[in-house]
C-alpha cells in the first residue's frame, strides 16, 4: 500500500508542473524542485530552485505562455525504491497560433526524485527533444533507480 501511495504523490507532483508552468505560477512550480535540484532541458541548465523560479519568471517562458500552451505529460513509469525514485514519460508542448493548435515540442523526461520532510522532490530532471536522438531514447530505455 505504501509503494502505490508513494506513487501516486509522485505522479501528482510531476504532472502539476505543467498547470503551473501555464499559469505562471512560478513560485508553486519551483517549489516541486529541492532546493539544489536540477532542471536540464533544451537551453536550459538550471541547478536549484531559485533557477526554476527564474526561468518561469522569464521573459522567453512568459511571451510562450502569454500566447498560449500547454506543457503536457504522459503518464510516468514510476519505480519507488524506499526514500529514493524514478519517473520516466514523455510530453509535449502545445503552442497556440493564429494558425491554430500545433505541437512545439516533444520530450523524453528522466526524472530522479527523493523524499524529504516536505514530501516528494525533483532533485534530477533531464529532458531531451525527441527528435530520433540516441540520447533521447537512452533516457527512456533506462530503468535504473
Amino acid at each position: 500500500m505504501k509503494r502505490l501511495e508513494d506513487e501516486l504523490a509522485v505522479m501528482r507532483l510531476l504532472t502539476s508542473y505543467g498547470p503551473l508552468a501555464d499559469a505562471g505560477d512560478a513560485d508553486r512550480a519551483a517549489e516541486l524542485w529541492s532546493e539544489n535540484g536540477e532542471y536540464d532541458v533544451e537551453g536550459w541548465h538550471m541547478r536549484s530552485r531559485d533557477e526554476v523560479r527564474a526561468m518561469i519568471k522569464s521573459d522567453r517562458h512568459r511571451a510562450l505562455i502569454g500566447g498560449g500552451s500547454a506543457h503536457f505529460f504522459g503518464p510516468p513509469t514510476i519505480t519507488v525504491d524506499e526514500d529514493e525514485a524514478l519517473a520516466v514519460c514523455e510530453s509535449i508542448l502545445v503552442r497556440h497560433s493564429a494558425a491554430g493548435f500545433h505541437i512545439l515540442r516533444a520530450g523524453a523526461h528522466r526524472i530522479r526524485l527523493r523524499r524529504f520532510s516536505e514530501g516528494w522532490r525533483i532533485v534530477q530532471r533531464v529532458t531531451r527533444p525527441l527528435n530520433g536522438s540516441a540520447e533521447a531514447r537512452a533516457l527512456l530505455a533506462s530503468d535504473d533507480t
